[in-house]
């Protein structure tokens, strides 16, 4: 399945403001801001800040995305994301060379700019959540949903550490769960329900993009797990195969590729239903899921 017609526009949009956002490459010290640069715009569809934009776009059509909260919390959480690559290449991690089909931060600078690089990254996001153009009470609840979807309890980190600690062991399907709804979903999820905050959507409403959010970061994950063995390294942009070499806890390897197939398509269902009561309005959103299940490398 192609990208939306729409998604080019977002990304270049997304690719400018973090150029802003991001220390020069001759701001000192340079070593540390050169690594982050480097990760940042080494690749990437942009998938998350652009889901953050459009959830916002539901609520404010005519969206100046330059200098709108959104794109604030959108960039956050790019960094975010790109901090956990980074981190999750390393060799005490996933050990993984090749990231964006580039080589990883520590292959490029070495493990400990790598590891401060990331350090960088996490430490920028809050920063900009902080500096963003609107409410004080929005720039709250934005804070309190990214550091909640990053964090240990239910969050990417306490995730990563499940992960990690379910490699090689028979991981029951409720473990499993657990790993993808935190490891992946759970910055989605906040991709989503910032967009929304971000636009001054109201506490019902941020709860439903809040449930697809989740839901839609589960099936992408799903579909992560199938295409790891379904897609060539070259074609990914990371070294394919990897979760079947690690014995990582992944959806094929619990269920087999065809049900997981399935299991992605349920969870896609789930998710876009939660979109009905937004009608039209959330068309992009609708897109932008179907494209995450039905996606290849």
């Amino acid at each position: 399945m192609n990208l939306p017609d729409f998604f080019e526009q977002d990304r270049l949009a997304v690719d400018a403001a973090l150029g802003r956002l991001l220390p020069a490459q001759t701001t000192e010290p340079i070593s540390i801001h050169t690594a982050m640069r480097y990760s940042v715009f080494a690749g990437g569809k942009r998938i998350r800040p652009i889901l953050c934009l459009e959830t916002a776009r539901i609520f404010e059509p005519d969206i100046q995305p330059d200098a709108s909260h959104a794109m604030h919390a959108a960039c956050a959480i790019e960094f975010i994301h790109t901090y956990s690559l980074i981190h999750d290449d390393l060799p005490a991690l996933d050990n993984d060379d090749l990231r964006r089909g580039k080589p990883t931060c520590h292959k490029q600078f070495g493990e400990a700019i790598a590891i401060l690089a990331g350090d960088g990254l996490l430490t920028l996001a809050f920063q900009i959540i902080g500096e963003s153009p609107t409410s004080a009470e929005r720039t709250l609840a934005a804070l309190q949903e990214v550091s909640s979807a990053a964090g240990t309890v239910k969050g990417m980190v306490g995730g990563q550490v499940a992960d990690l600690e379910s490699e090689g062991k028979r991981v029951e399907p409720q473990t499993l769960e657990y790993i993808h709804r935190s490891k992946t979903a759970a910055l989605i999820r906040a991709s989503v329900s910032t967009g929304a905050i971000s636009a001054g959507a109201g506490i019902a409403d941020v709860a439903r993009l809040r449930k697809f959010g989740e839901t839609i970061g589960w099936a992408f994950q799903v579909t992560d797990d199938i295409l790891d063995v379904e897609e060539s390294s070259a074609a990914l942009g990371k070294t394919a195969g990897k979760d079947i070499a690690q014995q990582k806890a992944t959806y094929p390897a619990v269920f087999g590729v065809a049900q997981s197939h399935e299991i992605a398509a349920k969870l896609a269902k789930d998710a876009i239903a939660q979109l009905d009561s937004f009608g039209e309005r959330a068309s992009r959103l609708r897109a932008l899921a179907e494209f995450l299940v039905h996606r290849r490398a």
